[in-house]
C-alpha cells in the first residue's frame, strides 16, 4: 500500500506566537493520500487552508508532526531533508490563482525555466515539454507572451509549469477563482485528467462545492481538526 502512497500526514501542528499570546491553526491534522487522486481542500475564511498547503509543500514550517512524500520521511518535528528548496523543485509543482507567469519571457522560457534550475539538460527538458504542450492543447503558443493570451489560456500554461519538473504532488490554491464557472469546470476536468493519466495527486483549495464531483476526497478544516470525505470513482466527470 505505502508504494502507492503519495503524502501520508501524521499529527501535524501548527501554532504561532507563544504564551498568552498563542494561536494553534492546525492541531493534530492525520491523513493519508494516494497517487493519482484529485483531493478539495475546503475551509472557512481564516480556518488555516494556506498554512495546511505550505505546510504540505514543505513552504512552511510546522511546529510538529510528520510529514511523509512518497516513501519518504522528510519532516519528524524537524527537517530531515538537507535542501527543503531541491524537494519542492523536485517533488511539488504549484498552481495558484493568478498564473504568476514572468511577463517578460515567452510561454517556453517560462515553462522551462524551473527543470532548468534544478540541472535538466535541453535535451531533456524541451521533448518534455513539447509533450505537456500538446497533452494541453497549447503546442502552439509556446513562443507566445504571457500579454498574447488569455486569461484562460494563461491558467492552462501555469499548470504546463507545474508539470514541468514531473512532481509527485501538486498543490492548486484556488486555481479556479477568477474564472466562469465554464472555465472554472474545463480547469477542473483538466486537473482530473492529469491526476488519472499523470498519476499526479492534486490537492486543490476552493470554496466551490460545484466541483466536488470531479474530486476523489474533500479535506476539511473544522475547529483546527481535519476531516476527509471520500467521495468514491467519479471518472465519468472526465
Amino acid at each position: 500500500m505505502k508504494k502507492n502512497q503519495a503524502m501520508k500526514i501524521q499529527n501535524l501542528v501548527k501554532s504561532f506566537g507563544s504564551g498568552d499570546n498563542k494561536i494553534t491553526v492546525i492541531d493534530g491534522a492525520c491523513f493519508t493520500l494516494n497517487k493519482g487522486e484529485f483531493v478539495a481542500l475546503v475551509a472557512p475564511s481564516g480556518a488555516g487552508k494556506t498554512t495546511l498547503l505550505m505546510m504540505l509543500g514543505c513552504v512552511l514550517e510546522p511546529t510538529s508532526g510528520r510529514i511523509e512524500i512518497g516513501e519518504e520521511v522528510v519532516y519528524d518535528n524537524k527537517w530531515l531533508v538537507k535542501d527543503d528548496r531541491a524537494l519542492r523543485r523536485k517533488k511539488i509543482g504549484f498552481i495558484f490563482q493568478a498564473h504568476y507567469l514572468i511577463p517578460f519571457l515567452n510561454i517556453e522560457d517560462n515553462i522551462t525555466l524551473l527543470p532548468y534550475e534544478n540541472g535538466e539538460k535541453e535535451e531533456v527538458v524541451k521533448p518534455r515539454v513539447k509533450e505537456i504542450m500538446d497533452y494541453l492543447d497549447m503546442s502552439d503558443k509556446l513562443k507566445s507572451m504571457p500579454s498574447e493570451l488569455s486569461g484562460g489560456q494563461n491558467q492552462r500554461i501555469a499548470i504546463a509549469r507545474a508539470l514541468a519538473n514531473n512532481p509527485d504532488i501538486i498543490l492548486a490554491d484556488e486555481p479556479t477563482a477568477a474564472l466562469d464557472k465554464e472555465r472554472a469546470i474545463s480547469v477542473v476536468k483538466m486537473l482530473k485528467k492529469i491526476t488519472r493519466e499523470q498519476n499526479v495527486t492534486i490537492i486543490m483549495v476552493t470554496h466551490d462545492d460545484r466541483l466536488f464531483p470531479y474530486c476523489d476526497k474533500v479535506l476539511t478544516i473544522k475547529d483546527k481538526k481535519i476531516d476527509i470525505m471520500v467521495l468514491g470513482e467519479n471518472d465519468e466527470n472526465v
